[in-house]
């Protein structure tokens, strides 16, 4: 279960492990809730997170795509350097904010 912290204008997310195969169901579920009960820009803080695979991007653009139907920003910030790379590679950075630890 992620640490999940609401604010006036966003909510802040910090998934508590990796974002794999394992856990990223949950996680986008957690996602995809918050954004149904408040409407608020997300956050995602992924320090300490230091592996995201295919299953746990795609939970990521879903979570971009549902936002962006409701005119609602995501941010992912405190990525660590390789999964950094990784995400600007696929040019994530020019859907959403990335911001690297």
């Amino acid at each position: 279960m992620s640490e999940i912290i609401k604010n006036d204008d966003h909510i802040l997310v910090r998934p508590n492990k990796d974002i794999v195969e394992s856990m990223a169901g949950n996680f986008r579920s957690e996602l995809q809730k918050v954004i149904a009960d408040e409407k608020k820009d997300i956050i995602i803080d992924m320090d300490g997170i230091e592996m995201v695979d295919s299953i746990g991007i795609t939970s990521i653009i879903a979570t971009f795509n549902t936002l962006e139907k409701i005119e609602k920003k995501l941010k992912v910030i405190n990525i660590m350097k390789d999964v950094y790379i990784l995400f600007t590679a696929m040019k994530l950075d020019r859907c959403f904010v990335v911001e690297s630890k």
